[in-house]
C-alpha cells in the first residue's frame, strides 16, 4: 500500500469519532469472525456518488484504472444496462429505500427525501435477521436517522439541513487537524474545474469513508450476519483527488467528449463560465482536464475498496459476502455540452453495477459474465431480501437481480423507464431504454428523442428526424403512453402524450409525512 492510503487509527480516537453510536461498542479488536458456512451470508454494498458506467477497467474502459472494482465483476457479473431512473441524488436514494419507481416512491426530480416511507430497505434487512450499519453519504433527512440502520458515520459534504448539524466526518476532521480548513482546496461541490487535494491524504473523506469501513469489519464479533453500507463521496465533483492518483493519468490520454449532431443548443455559457454551470462547450481541453481527475478519483476510490475487500478476506468473511457495487447517477463530463447530472443521456443516466455472490450459492459458472437486462437502483432492496432469504413483498417494482444469476432472463423486464423532473432551467422529460435503443419525451415542448444505443452507443444521432425510424419511433411513443397512462389526463389523454408546462416535482405516492 502506497504511503498516505490508510491513516492509522487507535480505538480512542475510533471511539471518539463515533461518539453517540453506542453499538460500536460490543466490537472485540481481533476476535475471529463468526460467520459460519450455510448461514445467512452478509451484504456489502458499496456505492459511489455521481459515477458514469463507462468509468470501469472491466466495462471496457481501457484508460482507466479500476483493478479491484475489476476483480469483483471478475469474480460476479457486470450488469451492462444499469440505470439511476431519477439521475440525480435524492430520488435515486429514494428508489434505493423503496425498491420503487419514481412514480411510485414520489420523487420524479431533485428534492427532499420523504421521512418515512412505509418500507425501507435498512429495516426490512434488520427485520431478516441483520445488523445493519451505514459509513458515509446518506443524504437523506433528517440527515442522521437512523431508518433502521443500528448505527451510521455519515459525511454529508459539507450540507448542514438542521442547525447545528455537523457530520460525522467534519467532527473527526476537526479532532484531527483543528487548525485546517477541510474544503482548503477551494473548489465547490458542483464544480467542473479539477485540483489536487491540499491536505495531507489522510484527511480526505474518501480514506476517511474506508477507515471507518475497514475498522467495522476488522472489529466485527456478532453472532448475526451484517448488512454494510459503505456510501463514498466521490467521484462527485468537487474533483480533487491527491497529487499521486492524478500523476497516474496524463491529460492527453483522456477520451474526448462526445458530441451529439442535436446538441449545439447546449453550446452557449456565460463568459467568464461560471464554474458550476450546467451546460457549455468548454472546449476538448478542459472536458479532458475535468476527466483526468475525474478517473483519478474513481481511481483513488478503488484502492480504498481494495483495503476493504483484503479485511474482508484477512477476517475469513469474504466467501460469505454478497457484494453489490453501483452508483447513484452518473456525471455528463462535457458530453453533448453538458455538465452534472438530471439527464436521460448515457453520461448521466447510465451507472457501474456489478454483483458477486457467496460461494454457497454456487452457480460459478455464471461468474465473470456481463449481463444486458436492463436493471436498476430500485432492484437493490429485493435482491438483498433476496440474499436474505426474506420475502419480497408484492408491491416493490424492483426485481432480485439474482434472479438473472440463477438464469431467468425470460421474465426479466423489456425496458426501464427513466425521468427527472425540470431542473437547471432544462424541460422535464421521461424516457424508456431497453439498452438497445432510447425514447426521450420531453414534455415542455414535446420534442421527441430516439437513439439506436447498439450502434450508437454515444447518442450521436438522434433518429427521431429520420425517416427510416419512422416505424420505431412510433413503436417506443406507444410505449411511452402505456407506460404513463396510470398518472392520469395531465400525461396522456386521446391516447397521446400530453404537454406539461408546470413542474411536478413529487408525484401524489409521495409520503405526506415528514
Amino acid at each position: 500500500m502506497p504511503n498516505g492510503s490508510r491513516t492509522k487509527t487507535t480505538r480512542r480516537d475510533f471511539l471518539k469519532a463515533t461518539a453517540g453510536v453506542s453499538s460500536l461498542l460490543a466490537f472485540s479488536q481481533g476476535a475471529p469472525a463468526r460467520a459460519a458456512a450455510g448461514s445467512k451470508p452478509n451484504i456489502l454494498y458499496l456505492m459511489t456518488d455521481q459515477h458514469r458506467a463507462d468509468c470501469l477497467g472491466c466495462a471496457g474502459n481501457q484508460a482507466i484504472k479500476t483493478p479491484h472494482l475489476d476483480s469483483i465483476a471478475a469474480d460476479g457479473v457486470l450488469f451492462s444496462n444499469a440505470y439511476s431512473s431519477t439521475p440525480s441524488c435524492t430520488p435515486a436514494r429514494s428508489a434505493l429505500l423503496t425498491g420503487l419507481s419514481p412514480w411510485h416512491h414520489g420523487m420524479i426530480g431533485y428534492g427532499r427525501i420523504a421521512g418515512q416511507y412505509p418500507f425501507e430497505l435498512p429495516q426490512a434487512i434488520r427485520d431478516a435477521g441483520y445488523y445493519t450499519f451505514g459509513i458515509g453519504k446518506m443524504h437523506w433527512h433528517p440527515q442522521k436517522k437512523l431508518r433502521g440502520y443500528h448505527g451510521l458515520l455519515v459525511d454529508e459534504s459539507g450540507r448542514a439541513e438542521t442547525p447545528g448539524f455537523v457530520s460525522d466526518y467534519r467532527l473527526w476532521f476537526k479532532e484531527q487537524a483543528p487548525d485546517l480548513d477541510p474544503d482548503a482546496t477551494g473548489i465547490g461541490w458542483n464544480d467542473y474545474r479539477a485540483k489536487a487535494y491540499a491536505l495531507p491524504e489522510r484527511l480526505h473523506p474518501t480514506v476517511w469513508t474506508a477507515d471507518r469501513a475497514v475498522e467495522f469489519l476488522d472489529k466485527y464479533d456478532r453472532k448475526e450476519p451484517f448488512m454494510l453500507k459503505v456510501s463514498f463521496a466521490r467521484p462527485h465533483s468537487p474533483y480533487d483527488p491527491p497529487q499521486r492518483f492524478l500523476d497516474m493519468y496524463n491529460v492527453d490520454d483522456m477520451p474526448a467528449p462526445v458530441v451529439g449532431d442535436w446538441a449545439a443548443r447546449y453550446a452557449s455559457h456565460d463568459d467568464p463560465p461560471k464554474p458550476t454551470l450546467w451546460q457549455g462547450d468548454l472546449g476538448v481541453r478542459q472536458a479532458k482536464e475535468s476527466r483526468r481527475a475525474y478517473y483519478a478519483s474513481v481511481t483513488f476510490i478503488d484502492e480504498q475498496i481494495g483495503r476493504i475487500l483484503a479485511t474482508l478476506k484477512q477476517r475469513g468473511l469474504y466467501d460469505n459476502t454478497l457484494i453489490l457495487f453501483f452508483a447513484d447517477h452518473g456525471d455528463m463530463l462535457g458530453d453533448h455540452h453538458l455538465w452534472r447530472k438530471t439527464y436521460a443521456y448515457e453520461g448521466s443516466a447510465g451507472i457501474p453495477m456489478i454483483l458477486r455472490w457467496p460461494k454457497g450459492m454456487g452457480l460459478d459458472g455464471q461468474r465473470g459474465r456481463t449481463l444486458p437486462q436492463p436493471t436498476e437502483l430500485r432492484d437493490v432492496l429485493p435482491t438483498f431480501l433476496d440474499a436474505a432469504g426474506a420475502p419480497i413483498p408484492n408491491h416493490l417494482d424492483g426485481r432480485s437481480l439474482l434472479s438473472l444469476v440463477r438464469g431467468d432472463t425470460q421474465s426479466w423486464r423489456s425496458w426501464i423507464d427513466l425521468e427527472h423532473a425540470m431542473c437547471y432551467d432544462q424541460d422535464h422529460w421521461t424516457a424508456l431504454t431497453d439498452g438497445r435503443f432510447k425514447y426521450i419525451y420531453f414534455a415542455h415542448d414535446g420534442r421527441e428523442q430516439l437513439f439506436d444505443l447498439a450502434k450508437d452507443p454515444a447518442e450521436l444521432h438522434d433518429l427521431s428526424g429520420d425517416p427510416a425510424g419512422a416505424a420505431l419511433l412510433k413503436q417506443w411513443r406507444r410505449r411511452m403512453v402505456e407506460h404513463l397512462s396510470e398518472r392520469g389526463e395531465d400525461f396522456v389523454s386521446g391516447g397521446k402524450l400530453v404537454l406539461r408546462k408546470k413542474k411536478l416535482l413529487y408525484s401524489p405516492h409521495y409520503p405526506k409525512t415528514v
